[in-house]
Formats: structure tokens, sequence, C-alpha cells
């Protein structure tokens, strides 16, 4: 049993007609983000805002999925390449208004498309597949040329009221909040600024919106107003949970939506058998995935494509990016990137596995240990204090402490080998490159600079010289002088 963090509330229905086109809506600049990377482009919970949105349509499989893109432009197409490689890309290279990009995304399709067209904007991370689904079957199932996604908001405050016709439940009218009346200010239902249109009646309603505003814009909304001037059904679909439609526009809304976003996907966690013992504390990427019977605890960090195997634990205050996790493995106070640790492994506390790390069944890397690009064998340990970089170290040996892969000659690295049932003495120096055979010992404060034959003892070190007297003489007086001094006239003294 899995729990796949990434993966999305529902998928395609079977026999559910592909939709012509989602758009997503892109370009602005997001000035109060106060920040030299573009707003669709901040991160949260590992993949950008845009991302997110783009996760959310493709769960449609529409035949075409349009970006338009305007500001900083180059990065903003540079991220979609590595994020969707297939989705299209349409510049507003002013920014005119929503009503303007959407016809700049019909003009990258060629014109009017037969079908339904969803619009999105590329700033509400929350937006989940669910509910665009949900919007495009009303639309269909209503049989109108426009369908609103709305929600129902304790404070409706800023936002455009939806309001309806009493009988028929069509919408009449979006309301800005400055334009309301005071029974329109009553009404919670508000426009999300996702829509769900006929391709063919939205192309012609574009061409007819006026820029005689405030702004001087092409406002996206005004098609509402044409559609059903023109006798068109304009619909609306409540999204279930307000949060979803929330946009993005500064830090304070970004740290809002990535603890909505965290919850969430703790919570299907938790649902799919994962102990997260304190959720408040515990932060996730939507590519993170478990299986059952993991253990998370406080103050842990999961990113990227981490993985935690069935049954293993990990935390508290850990970080673990693009890391697996074996089964029964246990990873405490640790920080690990694009790291391997084997079933029933240990790790920690205060270890650090770089790039590369790959530890064995039932091995350990102790307290205070930095790993990188190794191989530690199932079995083997290195228990605490020490330095393992570039080498390969076989199955149940044991490296003693404040033992230093020496990998570097100050150009290039060399690879250590240390074979299977070997025992290290502690403080050892393994220059690169050097092999240590199978079954060999080596002793403690050992330099070793030449290879170890197996089952052999290395030892690599000068001979330890007495100097009698060296304190009295050259430190006369002072305090381990006079230690010395009165050590020399105990019984058993040298004096």
């Amino acid at each position: 049993m899995s729990a796949n963090l990434p993966q999305a509330l529902g998928s395609a229905r079977a026999g559910e007609t592909p939709l012509a086109a989602v758009v997503v809506l892109a370009a602005g600049e997001g000035t109060r983000m106060k920040s030299a990377t573009p707003k669709v482009l901040h991160d949260l919970c590992g993949r950008s805002l845009v991302g997110h949105v783009l996760a959310a349509a493709r769960e449609l499989e529409p035949e075409n999925l349009v970006v338009v893109v305007g500001h900083a432009r180059e990065q903003v197409t540079a991220h979609l390449a590595g994020v969707d490689a297939e989705a299209r890309t349409a510049v507003q290279a002013e920014q005119n208004g929503t009503g303007h990009a959407v016809r700049m995304a019909l003009e990258e399709l060629g014109g009017a498309v037969d079908g339904t067209v969803v619009v999105v904007c590329g700033d509400t991370p929350l937006l989940t597949g669910g509910t665009l689904r949900e919007l495009s079957a009303t639309h269909a199932a209503d049989g109108n040329a426009v369908t609103v996604l709305t929600a129902q908001v304790p404070d409706a405050t800023g936002y455009g009221r939806i309001v309806r016709d009493g009988a028929s439940g069509a919408v009449t009218a979006i309301v800005e909040h400055k334009d309301a009346s005071d029974s329109q200010r009553a009404i919670r239902e508000i426009n999300s600024g996702v829509f769900a249109f006929d391709g063919q009646l939205l192309a012609d309603a574009l061409k007819q919106v006026r820029t005689d505003n405030s702004q001087g814009e092409e406002y996206l909304t005004d098609v509402l107003g044409i559609l059903r001037g023109a006798g068109h059904r304009v619909g609306a679909c409540v999204a279930g949970d307000h949060r979803e439609i929330a946009g993005i526009n500064n830090r304070v809304q970004l740290a809002e939506a990535r603890r909505i976003l965290n919850d969430r996907l703790l919570e299907r966690a938790m649902l799919a058998g994962v102990t997260v013992v304190d959720p408040a504390s515990t932060w996730v990427d939507v590519t993170v995935t478990f299986e059952r019977d993991a253990v998370v605890l406080p103050g842990t960090q999961l990113l990227g494509a981490t993985h935690v195997g069935e049954g293993a634990e990990v935390g508290p205050n850990s970080r673990l990016s693009d890391t697996r996790v074996g089964a029964g493995a246990r990873v405490d106070n640790t920080v690990a990137v694009e790291a391997e640790v084997g079933p029933g492994a240990s790790v920690g506390p205060f270890a650090y596995l770089r790039p590369g790390s790959r530890l064995g069944v039932k091995s350990k890397v102790g307290t205070f240990v930095e790993t990188k690009n190794s191989s530690i064998g199932e079995g083997t340990k290195v228990p605490h204090l020490s330095y393992v970089g570039d080498a390969t170290i076989g199955e149940y040996s044991n490296i003693g402490a404040a033992s230093v892969f020496v990998n570097y000659d100050g150009e290039h690295k060399h690879h250590t080998v240390v074979g299977s049932h070997c025992k290290t003495g502690s403080d050892n120096m393994f220059v690169a490159p050097v092999t240590v055979g199978d079954g060999a010992y080596t002793a403690a404060g050992s330099v070793i600079t030449k290879d170890v034959p197996p089952g052999s003892l290395a030892v690599a070190r000068g001979q330890q010289r007495n100097i009698e007297g060296w304190v009295a003489r050259k430190r006369p007086g002072s305090a381990a002088a006079k230690a010395a001094e009165a050590a020399s006239r105990e019984p058993g003294g040298e004096g």
C-alpha cells in the first residue's frame, strides 16, 4: 500500500469528452510579491504556483493547454518547459486585461475552437482537478454559454458578487464590491475568476469587449454580459471549499496557502496509514510518497521526490530531499540530499547524507557523520565523528571514530575501497586512492596511504617519545609544572 501525495483528488472519468482547451493566465507581474521572481514561479510545497494550476488542468485531459505569458516571459517559458513540455504558450506583450489575454490564447490556437474552453488563473495553486471537472460537467449539463466557478465565503469584502435570477438560478450579473448596493453586498457568493466557455461564443464575444473603463483594459467578465444580452444562459458552479479559489498576491497569502496545502497533503497521508505525530511542525512537498505505517516525527521536512518506506521512522528535526528511506529504517535529526537509506538502516542523530550516499540493509551512519558519493554495505557501521567521501565499503565492516576518507588532492577527487568484515581503528586517515582488503584491520591513529592486503593489520604512525622534565624546564612556575611536581612527591611518583 502506498500513499502518493502528488496524486490529485480524482481522475478523468471514463467516457468523458476531452475539453477543447484550458487557458492559464500567467502574464501578470505580481508587484505585491515584491520579488525579482515572477509571481507564478514562487514555490509552494515543491511546485511553482503555475505548476500546481497546470497539474490540476491536466486532470481534465484537455486537447490543448495554453499558458498566457507576459511579464518575464522568457523566464516563465523556460520554467514551463521543465514542468509541462506539451503546454503551449501565448504571448501577451502588454498586459491589456484578462479578455485580451484570452484572445491571445485563442489566436495561438488559430482562432475560435469547437467545444469547451476553461479559463483559470495561474496564481490559484489550491484549485483541484476535481473542482475543474465539476465546473466542466456543470457547464455541459446545464447547456450554458458560460459557467462561472463561484464560492460561498465567510467574508466577501472586496470580491465581485454573484447575482442570480431568483427563479432559474442563472447568473444575471457579477457586481464588483465598490459598485454593489447594500443588498448585493450581503451576498456571500463570489466570482473566482475561473470560467468554462463555449469556445465559438467566447471568440465572438471577445471581439465585442470594449476598453472604455477606468483601466482601459479588456475585461473577460464583460463577456458574460455580452452573452447574456444575446440571449445565452450564464450559469454557475459552486466550489465545495472556498479556499480553492484563493489567488496569491503577496507573501502572507503564499504562507497561508502553503499551510492549507500542507495540511491537505498530510491528511491524505494519514488517511492512507501514515503516522504524523505533529502535523503543525511537519512539512512535505506534493511529490513526497509514503508507504503504510511510516512514522514522521515533529520538526521534519520531506522535500522533492523523497519516499519513506513501510514502517520507517523519520525525525525528529530532519530534512530529507530527494531521498529514499527503506522499510523499517530510522532517520533521526538528519539532513539528507539525494541519498538512499536501505531497509532497517539507522542514521543519526546529527548526520549529513550528501548526494550519492547509499546505505545498505541494516547499516549505520551515526552521530556527527558526513557521507558523500559513497556506498556503505549491508550491516556496516560508521558510528561517529567521521567523514566518508567517494568510497565503497563492503559488508559488516566497522569504521572507527574520527575517521576521515581523504578524497581530494586539491584538483581531483579519488576513491577509497574498504572491503567486507574490516575493522578500522579510531582516528584513521584513508588517503585516496587506496584499498583495504577484506577482513583487514587498521590500527588507531594510522594514516593509510598504501593498499592493505586482506587479513592484514596496517599500522601507520610514528613511535611515541616521552621527554622527561620538559614542563619544569620550559614552563617553570606554571600550573602544569606545579601539578607535575606534586605528583612526583606522591607515593609511586618519580621524584
